[in-house]
């Protein structure tokens, strides 16, 4: 196999965060069509449900949101080691800071219109909002709660690498001490296990753990609790540290296909103890704590090997490939308002899901491709979410 340059690694990577982001167009389409999407209140229930959506539902949600902040922290490191802390900060304040503000006054009102008058249609009384008890600081993100949890993960970054640099290891022997554990994680077949089980400790623990939605998101509050803090903290600082020896990510395109079993035979794990999609569940111990340990391995060992395949295969630039990765964020942050109204307009048509979902899907993605290339590509907007503003041709 053809070592990949410097260069085309970015390309994979690229690609893989922005497959991470599309696959949650497909987790939101989806949710309607899950056959006990009503008994656990979605107020979208589709006439036309479906079990084999479920496998898919647990399938996305094992991996994506991790994979997804191991490659924010990777690219974050670089983006850092090119800037500068002050011009690194300054341009997640514009790229993050300013989306999820902007999103929050914009975006989620129109997906809260949407949902409203889904609600006096179909004469459903309206759900009260539930929240775990202790929470604080509650504020309803949605789906932009990403973008939060990013800017909670920059903030501490910066900080972090200040208290090593300038305190705690100013003679920089600690950092090689990670980068060899890092390496032992990444090349011994029991590390995706390692790393899976900070995170079957916090969903084990947490309270109010639902199985079925993995890693809990905190879309509810500006503090968010202690899965997504282990779970998604940890994959921001591995992919952090895989900055630092980026040659570890030709031994994860070497073994892709070795961690592709591994993955698997987690996955069923989790499913022969819990089932798929809305209607998991887990009865007392010692299952919830087999599930908790499966869950994680499963996760850790899909993130290696998507990883690996993403390098293996996509390190060759693609322009159709590019594209869809410059639009990716536009897409993910608009996605939900089309979702609901499309979601609403299909869900009572006598029409089977297998039509539905990809009529949903395929009509959402083309407008929001649509309106990047004609609203965001080549104006201030794009500047202002993907760093650059590509001039016409």
């Amino acid at each position: 196999m053809t070592t990949p340059t410097p260069t085309d690694r970015l390309h994979a990577l690229d690609a893989l965060r922005a497959g991470a982001l599309l696959l949650g167009i497909v987790l939101h389409g989806v949710v309607p069509f899950l056959p006990s999407a009503a008994e656990n209140g979605a107020v979208l229930v589709d006439s036309s449900p479906s079990e084999a959506l479920n496998d898919l539902y647990l399938f996305i949600h094992l991996f994506r949101m991790p994979l997804f902040f191991m490659m924010a922290g990777f690219f974050a490191r670089m983006a850092l080691e090119r800037k500068g802390a002050a011009s690194f900060a300054a341009d997640r304040v514009r790229r993050i800071a300013i989306p999820f503000l902007l999103g929050c006054v914009l975006i989620n009102p129109i997906g809260g219109w949407i949902f409203s008058w889904v609600v006096e249609r179909e004469g459903r009384p309206p759900r009260e909002p539930w929240y775990p008890e202790g929470s604080v600081l509650l504020y309803p993100m949605s789906h932009l709660w990403f973008l939060w949890m990013l800017l909670l993960l920059y903030a501490a970054a910066i900080v972090l690498r200040w208290l090593m640099t300038r305190i705690v290891d100013r003679k920089g022997r600690l950092l090689p001490l990670a980068d060899g554990l890092l390496r032992v994680l990444f090349t011994q077949p029991v590390g995706a296990i390692i790393l899976g089980l900070p995170v079957a400790a916090a969903l084990y623990t947490y309270k109010y753990w639902w199985v079925s939605l993995g890693i809990p998101t905190p879309d509810y509050s500006l503090v968010p609790h202690t899965p997504a803090i282990t779970g998604f903290g940890l994959a921001f600082g591995v992919g952090w540290l895989l900055h630092r020896q980026k040659g570890l990510l030709d031994l994860l395109a070497r073994d892709w296909i070795i961690n592709l079993p591994a993955a698997l035979l987690f996955t069923l794990g989790c499913v022969m103890i819990a089932g798929t999609g809305f209607a998991a569940t887990v009865a007392e111990e010692p299952s919830r704590r087999a599930y908790a340990v499966c869950y994680g391995a499963a996760a850790w060992y899909w993130i290696f090997t998507l990883t690996g395949a993403a390098m293996r295969f996509l390190s060759t630039p693609n322009r159709v490939i590019r594209y869809v990765a410059d639009a990716s964020y536009w897409m993910y942050l608009w996605h939900v308002p089309l979702l609901l109204a499309l979601q609403a307009w299909v869900m009572h048509l006598e029409w089977h899901w297998s039509v539905k979902v990809p009529v949903i899907l395929i009509v959402t993605s083309l407008l929001l491709l649509l309106t990047y290339q004609l609203l965001v590509r080549h104006t201030v907007i794009g500047w202002l979410i993907n760093g650059t503003r590509k001039p016409r041709p």
